[in-house]
């Protein structure tokens, strides 16, 4: 579906086609689960929050004005359908930290078969989701726009208002300060660490 067919199948919709409104939820249900499920990190809880997100949408969708695309759209109310759920049960979220230019690298093992190097990962990943949850609102909220859902400098700039840059610079001050967080918690490898230090210089 092209940007300009999503906004005649939302005015569509918000006249009052139930068909318009289901076409939107059959092309957009997949990427909202999976956004909800990365954030949530819980099935149930990635369930409930698409549907409270599609019904935000349902609601709101005489207000839509077509000056970002649905896709960002539907990621605002995913987001927040569930920073609601994830402040209610109290749960942090977990971020994967990416290698690139712009910030920290973070090295966490893949999974191993043996007792001892599960439960090292999984103390490991618990260290990431408590460091996770001392970062303010801002912070969080880009590197899950970033790192979850995939989204492009554009598309978060659109989202939150901002230039490219702008968003560039807070992503990678967001991934630092996750990543001094952790290695103040011993959640790093030593060339990683190092790799921070030559970021934070390059910077």
């Amino acid at each position: 579906m092209t940007p300009d067919e999503e906004i005649l199948t939302v005015r569509a919709a918000a006249g009052g086609d139930e068909a318009a409104f289901e076409k939107l939820v059959t092309v957009h249900q997949k990427h909202v689960y999976n956004l909800a499920l990365k954030l949530t990190g819980n099935p149930e809880d990635a369930m409930d929050a698409s549907q409270d997100a599609f019904l935000r949408a349902f609601r709101s969708l005489k207000s839509f004005r077509g000056e970002s695309r649905v896709s960002v759209w539907l990621y605002r109310l995913t987001y927040n359908a569930s920073m609601d759920i994830i402040r209610r049960s109290r749960r942090g979220v977990l971020i994967p930290m990416p290698s690139d230019e712009e910030g920290a690298e973070l090295e966490i093992p893949d999974p191993s078969p043996t007792p001892d190097e599960v439960a090292e990962r999984r103390d490991e990943l618990r260290q990431v989701r408590e460091a996770i949850a001392e970062l303010d609102e801002d912070k969080r909220r880009i590197l899950l726009m970033r790192e979850y859902s995939g989204m492009s400098y554009a598309d978060i700039a659109d989202a939150l208002g901002l230039e490219e840059g702008t968003v560039k610079s807070r992503l990678a001050r967001a991934r630092v300060a996750l990543a001094e967080k952790l290695k103040m918690r011993g959640t790093f490898t030593a060339d990683a660490q190092s790799n921070n230090q030559t970021n934070k210089r390059k910077g």
